[in-house]
Protein backbone atom coordinates (compact mmCIF):
# COMPACT_ATOMS: atom_id res chain seq x y z
CA UNK A 1 0.00 0.00 0.00
CA UNK A 2 1.05 4.04 -0.72
CA UNK A 3 2.31 5.62 2.26
CA UNK A 4 2.30 3.09 4.89
CA UNK A 5 3.32 5.56 8.11
CA UNK A 6 0.13 7.46 7.61
CA UNK A 7 -1.79 7.88 10.51
CA UNK A 8 -5.57 8.61 9.93
CA UNK A 9 -7.20 12.04 10.86
CA UNK A 10 -8.69 11.83 14.44
CA UNK A 11 -11.07 14.59 14.65
CA UNK A 12 -12.29 16.30 11.24
CA UNK A 13 -13.83 19.36 12.16
CA UNK A 14 -16.87 20.35 10.15
CA UNK A 15 -19.17 17.97 7.46
CA UNK A 16 -18.37 20.02 4.54
CA UNK A 17 -18.65 18.43 0.59
CA UNK A 18 -16.54 19.51 -2.03
CA UNK A 19 -17.60 18.53 -5.77
CA UNK A 20 -17.40 15.44 -6.62
CA UNK A 21 -15.51 14.82 -9.71
CA UNK A 22 -17.23 15.33 -12.84
CA UNK A 23 -17.29 11.62 -14.01
CA UNK A 24 -19.18 11.20 -10.85
CA UNK A 25 -22.38 12.47 -11.76
CA UNK A 26 -24.49 13.02 -8.39
CA UNK A 27 -21.72 12.28 -5.79
CA UNK A 28 -19.89 14.55 -3.78
CA UNK A 29 -17.40 13.89 -1.63
CA UNK A 30 -18.15 13.69 2.57
CA UNK A 31 -14.73 15.57 3.80
CA UNK A 32 -15.29 14.15 7.49
CA UNK A 33 -15.91 10.54 6.26
CA UNK A 34 -13.09 10.83 4.16
CA UNK A 35 -9.63 9.77 5.45
CA UNK A 36 -5.91 9.91 4.51
CA UNK A 37 -4.70 10.86 0.86
CA UNK A 38 -6.36 11.72 -1.89
CA UNK A 39 -5.95 9.90 -5.18
CA UNK A 40 -5.73 6.30 -3.68
CA UNK A 41 -8.46 5.23 -6.16
CA UNK A 42 -10.78 3.96 -2.90
CA UNK A 43 -14.21 4.91 -2.32
CA UNK A 44 -16.79 4.35 0.00
CA UNK A 45 -20.42 5.38 -1.41
CA UNK A 46 -23.36 5.92 0.73
CA UNK A 47 -26.28 5.53 -1.68
CA UNK A 48 -28.45 3.15 -3.20
CA UNK A 49 -26.56 0.80 -5.19
CA UNK A 50 -27.88 0.90 -9.14
CA UNK A 51 -28.00 4.87 -8.81
CA UNK A 52 -24.28 4.68 -7.78
CA UNK A 53 -23.02 2.05 -10.12
CA UNK A 54 -24.80 4.13 -13.18
CA UNK A 55 -23.03 6.93 -11.68
CA UNK A 56 -19.81 5.45 -11.37
CA UNK A 57 -20.42 3.13 -14.68
CA UNK A 58 -17.70 5.12 -17.01
CA UNK A 59 -15.47 5.33 -14.55
CA UNK A 60 -15.39 1.69 -13.68
CA UNK A 61 -16.54 -0.23 -16.65
CA UNK A 62 -13.77 -3.19 -17.88
CA UNK A 63 -11.65 -2.04 -15.09
CA UNK A 64 -13.25 -4.39 -12.16
CA UNK A 65 -11.30 -7.57 -11.51
CA UNK A 66 -13.46 -8.95 -8.35
CA UNK A 67 -17.17 -8.20 -7.61
CA UNK A 68 -18.20 -9.62 -4.49
CA UNK A 69 -21.73 -8.95 -3.51
CA UNK A 70 -23.67 -9.90 -0.52
CA UNK A 71 -27.19 -9.22 -1.10
CA UNK A 72 -30.31 -9.73 1.79
CA UNK A 73 -30.98 -13.49 1.73
CA UNK A 74 -34.85 -13.13 1.85
CA UNK A 75 -35.33 -14.93 4.84
CA UNK A 76 -37.81 -12.89 6.20
CA UNK A 77 -36.24 -11.91 9.20
CA UNK A 78 -35.55 -8.20 10.56
CA UNK A 79 -31.91 -7.95 11.27
CA UNK A 80 -30.44 -5.04 13.35
CA UNK A 81 -29.31 -2.58 10.09
CA UNK A 82 -32.26 -3.75 7.71
CA UNK A 83 -35.00 -5.82 6.91
CA UNK A 84 -34.87 -8.98 4.70
CA UNK A 85 -38.61 -9.55 4.00
CA UNK A 86 -38.73 -8.98 0.27
CA UNK A 87 -41.08 -10.66 -1.46
CA UNK A 88 -39.49 -13.48 -3.79
CA UNK A 89 -39.68 -11.88 -7.23
CA UNK A 90 -39.18 -8.43 -5.88
CA UNK A 91 -35.85 -9.40 -4.41
CA UNK A 92 -34.59 -11.65 -7.60
CA UNK A 93 -35.09 -8.81 -10.02
CA UNK A 94 -33.59 -6.38 -7.61
CA UNK A 95 -30.46 -8.74 -7.30
CA UNK A 96 -30.69 -9.65 -11.05
CA UNK A 97 -30.83 -6.21 -12.03
CA UNK A 98 -27.35 -5.13 -9.97
CA UNK A 99 -25.44 -8.49 -11.48
CA UNK A 100 -26.43 -7.47 -14.74
CA UNK A 101 -25.03 -3.69 -14.48
CA UNK A 102 -21.71 -5.02 -12.64
CA UNK A 103 -21.32 -7.48 -14.89
CA UNK A 104 -21.16 -4.53 -17.85
CA UNK A 105 -18.06 -3.13 -15.44
CA UNK A 106 -16.08 -6.72 -15.05
CA UNK A 107 -12.33 -6.83 -16.48
CA UNK A 108 -12.09 -9.33 -19.61
CA UNK A 109 -10.57 -11.82 -16.77
CA UNK A 110 -12.94 -10.59 -13.75
CA UNK A 111 -15.20 -12.55 -12.13
CA UNK A 112 -18.84 -11.88 -9.90
CA UNK A 113 -19.06 -13.85 -6.62
CA UNK A 114 -22.71 -14.18 -4.83
CA UNK A 115 -22.72 -14.65 -1.45
CA UNK A 116 -26.54 -16.53 -0.71
CA UNK A 117 -27.87 -19.41 1.42
CA UNK A 118 -30.84 -22.19 0.85
CA UNK A 119 -33.47 -19.73 0.87
CA UNK A 120 -32.73 -17.97 -2.78
CA UNK A 121 -29.88 -20.03 -4.20
CA UNK A 122 -31.76 -22.63 -6.65
CA UNK A 123 -33.57 -19.55 -7.72
CA UNK A 124 -31.08 -16.98 -7.95
CA UNK A 125 -28.74 -19.37 -10.15
CA UNK A 126 -31.31 -20.25 -12.57
CA UNK A 127 -32.14 -16.51 -12.87
CA UNK A 128 -28.56 -15.95 -13.07
CA UNK A 129 -27.31 -18.02 -15.97
CA UNK A 130 -30.43 -16.33 -17.77
CA UNK A 131 -28.61 -13.11 -17.02
CA UNK A 132 -25.07 -13.96 -17.83
CA UNK A 133 -25.49 -17.19 -19.48
CA UNK A 134 -24.69 -20.47 -18.27
CA UNK A 135 -21.44 -20.32 -19.87
CA UNK A 136 -20.12 -18.00 -17.73
CA UNK A 137 -21.11 -19.88 -14.28
CA UNK A 138 -17.55 -20.93 -12.61
CA UNK A 139 -18.69 -23.09 -9.54
CA UNK A 140 -20.49 -23.31 -6.46
CA UNK A 141 -18.39 -22.50 -3.33
CA UNK A 142 -19.59 -24.11 -0.22
CA UNK A 143 -18.85 -21.99 2.80
CA UNK A 144 -18.52 -23.96 6.50
CA UNK A 145 -20.47 -20.47 8.03
CA UNK A 146 -21.09 -21.95 11.65
CA UNK A 147 -19.58 -24.57 13.66
CA UNK A 148 -22.23 -25.13 16.10
CA UNK A 149 -25.12 -27.48 16.18
CA UNK A 150 -28.60 -25.56 16.19
CA UNK A 151 -30.84 -28.06 17.47
CA UNK A 152 -33.88 -25.99 17.67
CA UNK A 153 -34.34 -26.99 13.94
CA UNK A 154 -35.34 -29.96 12.19
CA UNK A 155 -32.14 -29.60 10.43
CA UNK A 156 -28.63 -27.48 11.60
CA UNK A 157 -27.94 -25.43 8.78
CA UNK A 158 -24.28 -24.84 8.95
CA UNK A 159 -23.66 -23.68 5.45
CA UNK A 160 -23.79 -20.93 2.97
CA UNK A 161 -22.75 -20.69 -0.68
CA UNK A 162 -21.12 -18.21 -2.88
CA UNK A 163 -22.14 -18.75 -6.66
CA UNK A 164 -19.14 -17.75 -9.13
CA UNK A 165 -19.35 -16.48 -12.64
CA UNK A 166 -17.01 -15.25 -15.05
CA UNK A 167 -16.95 -12.31 -17.68
CA UNK A 168 -14.54 -15.04 -19.79
CA UNK A 169 -14.29 -18.49 -17.97
CA UNK A 170 -11.18 -19.27 -20.27
CA UNK A 171 -9.65 -16.15 -19.10
CA UNK A 172 -10.69 -16.56 -15.20
CA UNK A 173 -9.13 -19.92 -15.39
CA UNK A 174 -5.61 -19.01 -16.75
CA UNK A 175 -5.66 -15.40 -14.28
CA UNK A 176 -6.78 -16.45 -10.70
CA UNK A 177 -4.81 -17.52 -8.25
CA UNK A 178 -4.11 -20.46 -6.19
CA UNK A 179 -4.33 -21.47 -2.64
CA UNK A 180 0.08 -21.53 -0.73
CA UNK A 181 0.77 -24.86 -0.10
CA UNK A 182 -0.32 -26.16 3.58
CA UNK A 183 2.17 -28.35 5.39
CA UNK A 184 0.15 -31.13 4.66
CA UNK A 185 0.63 -31.07 0.76
CA UNK A 186 4.52 -29.61 1.65
CA UNK A 187 4.93 -33.33 3.75
CA UNK A 188 3.94 -35.03 0.61
CA UNK A 189 6.88 -34.00 -1.26
CA UNK A 190 10.05 -36.27 -1.02
CA UNK A 191 13.09 -36.45 -2.88
CA UNK A 192 13.26 -40.32 -3.51
CA UNK A 193 16.36 -40.18 -5.74
CA UNK A 194 18.22 -37.13 -4.25
CA UNK A 195 17.36 -35.07 -7.59
CA UNK A 196 19.22 -31.64 -7.40
CA UNK A 197 16.48 -29.84 -8.24
CA UNK A 198 14.70 -30.38 -4.87
CA UNK A 199 11.62 -32.06 -3.35
CA UNK A 200 8.86 -34.08 -5.82
CA UNK A 201 5.98 -35.82 -5.77
CA UNK A 202 4.67 -37.93 -8.64
CA UNK A 203 1.61 -38.16 -10.49
CA UNK A 204 0.06 -40.22 -13.05
CA UNK A 205 1.54 -40.24 -16.22
CA UNK A 206 -1.88 -41.98 -17.52
CA UNK A 207 -5.22 -40.21 -17.89
CA UNK A 208 -9.02 -41.68 -19.36
CA UNK A 209 -8.58 -42.02 -23.11
CA UNK A 210 -11.98 -40.20 -23.57
CA UNK A 211 -10.71 -37.60 -25.25
CA UNK A 212 -7.54 -38.86 -26.33
CA UNK A 213 -6.35 -38.61 -30.07
CA UNK A 214 -3.72 -41.07 -31.52
CA UNK A 215 -0.06 -39.93 -30.43
CA UNK A 216 -1.15 -40.72 -26.95
CA UNK A 217 -1.31 -44.46 -27.63
CA UNK A 218 2.11 -46.20 -27.83
CA UNK A 219 4.38 -47.85 -25.83
CA UNK A 220 7.25 -46.49 -23.58
CA UNK A 221 10.30 -47.85 -23.25
CA UNK A 222 12.19 -47.42 -19.40
CA UNK A 223 15.80 -46.51 -19.19
CA UNK A 224 16.02 -49.96 -18.21
CA UNK A 225 14.48 -51.39 -21.08
CA UNK A 226 11.26 -52.56 -19.94
CA UNK A 227 8.38 -52.11 -21.72
CA UNK A 228 5.08 -50.24 -20.71
CA UNK A 229 1.63 -49.74 -22.33
CA UNK A 230 -1.26 -47.91 -20.84
CA UNK A 231 -3.84 -49.27 -18.95
CA UNK A 232 -7.22 -50.50 -20.79
CA UNK A 233 -9.58 -47.34 -21.63
CA UNK A 234 -6.14 -44.77 -20.32
CA UNK A 235 -3.73 -43.47 -23.02
CA UNK A 236 -0.69 -41.53 -21.75
CA UNK A 237 -0.43 -37.86 -20.63
CA UNK A 238 1.84 -36.48 -23.41
CA UNK A 239 2.52 -37.63 -27.30
CA UNK A 240 5.48 -39.69 -27.43
CA UNK A 241 8.07 -37.22 -28.67
CA UNK A 242 7.50 -35.10 -25.33
CA UNK A 243 6.93 -38.24 -23.13
CA UNK A 244 10.51 -39.19 -24.65
CA UNK A 245 12.00 -35.62 -23.70
CA UNK A 246 10.39 -35.81 -19.95
CA UNK A 247 12.20 -39.48 -20.06
CA UNK A 248 15.51 -37.76 -21.11
CA UNK A 249 15.17 -34.56 -18.84
CA UNK A 250 14.42 -37.06 -15.35
CA UNK A 251 10.62 -35.97 -15.28
CA UNK A 252 9.32 -39.44 -15.71
CA UNK A 253 9.77 -41.94 -12.26
CA UNK A 254 9.78 -45.58 -12.74
CA UNK A 255 10.07 -46.52 -8.87
CA UNK A 256 13.37 -47.06 -6.95
CA UNK A 257 14.10 -50.45 -8.86
CA UNK A 258 13.30 -48.67 -12.27
CA UNK A 259 10.73 -50.96 -13.07
CA UNK A 260 7.60 -49.64 -11.77
CA UNK A 261 5.03 -48.01 -13.77
CA UNK A 262 6.15 -44.21 -15.10
CA UNK A 263 4.74 -41.44 -12.47
CA UNK A 264 5.56 -37.69 -13.86
CA UNK A 265 7.57 -35.77 -11.26
CA UNK A 266 6.19 -32.74 -9.71
CA UNK A 267 8.65 -30.76 -8.15
CA UNK A 268 8.03 -28.48 -4.97
CA UNK A 269 9.35 -25.21 -6.51
CA UNK A 270 7.21 -25.74 -9.67
CA UNK A 271 3.81 -24.89 -8.20
CA UNK A 272 2.91 -22.15 -10.63
CA UNK A 273 -0.14 -20.04 -9.36
CA UNK A 274 -0.78 -22.20 -6.53
CA UNK A 275 -2.74 -24.95 -5.45
CA UNK A 276 -6.06 -25.26 -7.19
CA UNK A 277 -8.84 -23.97 -4.81
CA UNK A 278 -11.40 -26.54 -3.30
CA UNK A 279 -15.25 -25.70 -3.27
CA UNK A 280 -15.48 -26.30 0.28
CA UNK A 281 -14.17 -23.94 2.30
CA UNK A 282 -14.13 -24.77 5.92
CA UNK A 283 -14.46 -22.80 8.90
CA UNK A 284 -11.03 -23.60 10.08
CA UNK A 285 -9.53 -22.30 7.34
CA UNK A 286 -12.14 -18.86 6.18
CA UNK A 287 -13.95 -18.28 9.72
CA UNK A 288 -17.11 -18.24 10.56
CA UNK A 289 -20.28 -15.31 11.08
CA UNK A 290 -19.28 -15.68 14.78
CA UNK A 291 -16.05 -14.96 14.21
CA UNK A 292 -16.71 -11.68 12.18
CA UNK A 293 -19.20 -10.63 14.54
CA UNK A 294 -16.14 -10.83 17.75
CA UNK A 295 -13.87 -8.73 15.15
CA UNK A 296 -16.56 -6.44 14.55
CA UNK A 297 -17.61 -6.36 18.20
CA UNK A 298 -13.91 -5.40 19.14
CA UNK A 299 -13.96 -2.97 17.06
CA UNK A 300 -17.16 -1.09 17.91
CA UNK A 301 -17.67 -2.18 21.46
CA UNK A 302 -21.26 -1.47 22.69
CA UNK A 303 -22.67 -1.28 19.76
CA UNK A 304 -25.45 -2.75 17.91
CA UNK A 305 -23.60 -5.67 16.01
CA UNK A 306 -24.43 -6.59 12.22
CA UNK A 307 -26.16 -10.30 12.64
CA UNK A 308 -24.48 -11.96 9.48
CA UNK A 309 -21.21 -10.37 9.01
CA UNK A 310 -18.67 -11.94 6.98
CA UNK A 311 -15.02 -13.17 7.85
CA UNK A 312 -12.25 -11.02 6.45
CA UNK A 313 -10.32 -14.64 6.26
CA UNK A 314 -13.44 -15.23 3.68
CA UNK A 315 -13.56 -12.10 1.71
CA UNK A 316 -9.70 -13.03 1.80
CA UNK A 317 -9.61 -16.00 0.47
CA UNK A 318 -12.44 -14.74 -2.32
CA UNK A 319 -10.05 -11.63 -3.47
CA UNK A 320 -6.54 -13.42 -3.29
CA UNK A 321 -8.18 -16.10 -5.79
CA UNK A 322 -9.74 -13.96 -8.44
CA UNK A 323 -7.61 -10.53 -7.90
CA UNK A 324 -4.24 -9.40 -7.55
CA UNK A 325 -2.76 -6.14 -5.77
CA UNK A 326 -3.53 -3.27 -7.60
CA UNK A 327 -6.74 -4.79 -8.80
CA UNK A 328 -10.27 -2.76 -8.17
CA UNK A 329 -12.33 -4.69 -6.21
CA UNK A 330 -16.34 -3.77 -6.12
CA UNK A 331 -18.99 -4.65 -3.49
CA UNK A 332 -22.20 -3.05 -3.82
CA UNK A 333 -23.15 -4.33 -0.66
CA UNK A 334 -21.01 -3.15 1.16
CA UNK A 335 -22.48 -3.43 4.65
CA UNK A 336 -19.95 -3.62 7.92
CA UNK A 337 -17.23 -2.94 5.04
CA UNK A 338 -15.66 -6.24 5.40
CA UNK A 339 -14.58 -6.65 1.42
CA UNK A 340 -13.42 -3.15 1.74
CA UNK A 341 -11.13 -3.40 4.73
CA UNK A 342 -9.70 -6.71 2.53
CA UNK A 343 -9.06 -5.11 0.00
CA UNK A 344 -6.78 -1.86 1.56
CA UNK A 345 -5.06 -4.64 3.67
CA UNK A 346 -3.84 -6.66 0.90
CA UNK A 347 -3.08 -3.65 -1.69
CA UNK A 348 -6.81 -3.82 -4.01
CA UNK A 349 -8.49 -0.60 -4.80
CA UNK A 350 -11.85 -0.32 -4.16
CA UNK A 351 -15.61 0.98 -4.74
CA UNK A 352 -18.08 0.07 -1.72
CA UNK A 353 -21.46 0.98 -2.02
CA UNK A 354 -23.72 0.88 1.14
CA UNK A 355 -27.08 2.41 1.27
CA UNK A 356 -28.32 2.68 5.27
CA UNK A 357 -26.71 4.91 7.24
CA UNK A 358 -23.85 2.87 9.09
CA UNK A 359 -21.79 3.37 5.61
CA UNK A 360 -20.59 6.09 7.67
CA UNK A 361 -21.31 5.09 11.22
CA UNK A 362 -19.91 1.79 10.64
CA UNK A 363 -18.24 0.61 7.14
CA UNK A 364 -16.37 4.37 7.67
CA UNK A 365 -15.48 4.16 10.79
CA UNK A 366 -14.11 0.77 10.67
CA UNK A 367 -11.78 2.06 7.42
CA UNK A 368 -10.56 4.66 9.35
CA UNK A 369 -9.40 2.21 11.59
CA UNK A 370 -7.66 0.07 8.81
CA UNK A 371 -5.97 3.24 7.87
CA UNK A 372 -4.79 3.42 11.51
CA UNK A 373 -3.19 -0.27 11.73
CA UNK A 374 -6.46 -1.94 13.21
CA UNK A 375 -5.24 -5.60 14.28
CA UNK A 376 -8.08 -7.78 13.93
CA UNK A 377 -9.13 -9.92 11.07
CA UNK A 378 -6.22 -10.79 8.72
CA UNK A 379 -4.34 -8.14 9.63
CA UNK A 380 -1.91 -10.61 11.54
CA UNK A 381 -1.25 -12.81 8.82
CA UNK A 382 -0.89 -9.79 5.81
CA UNK A 383 1.37 -8.26 8.34
CA UNK A 384 -0.94 -4.91 8.04
CA UNK A 385 0.92 -2.03 9.24
CA UNK A 386 -1.67 0.43 8.56
CA UNK A 387 -2.01 3.62 5.44
CA UNK A 388 -3.79 4.26 2.85
CA UNK A 389 -6.87 6.11 2.40
CA UNK A 390 -10.39 6.54 1.07
CA UNK A 391 -12.61 9.08 0.12
CA UNK A 392 -16.09 9.29 0.51
CA UNK A 393 -18.70 9.64 -1.52
CA UNK A 394 -22.72 10.18 -1.15
CA UNK A 395 -25.30 10.76 -3.78
CA UNK A 396 -27.68 12.89 -4.08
Amino acid sequence: MDDLNLRMEVAQPADVEISSPPTFPRLSTVKKFSCGPTGTGNFLVHGENHDVLKSMGRWMEGRVKCAYLDPPYRTGERFTHYDDDAKHEDWLHDVTTRVRKVWELLAEDGSIWISIDDHEVHYLKVALDRVVGRQSFVTTVVWQQRTTRENRKVFSNNHEYVLVYAKSPRKFAQSRNGLALTEDIRGRYVNHDDDPRGPWQSVSANVQAGHAVASQFYTITAPNGRKHVPPNGRCWAYNKSKMDLEIAQGNVWFGRDGNGVPRIKKFLGSGGKGVTPETLWPASEVGTNDHAKKHIHAMFPGDPLFDTPKPEALIWRVLHVASNPGDLVLDPYLGSGTTAAVAMKTGRRFVGIESGEHAATIAAARLRQVVDGEGGGISTEVDWQGGGGFEFLRFR
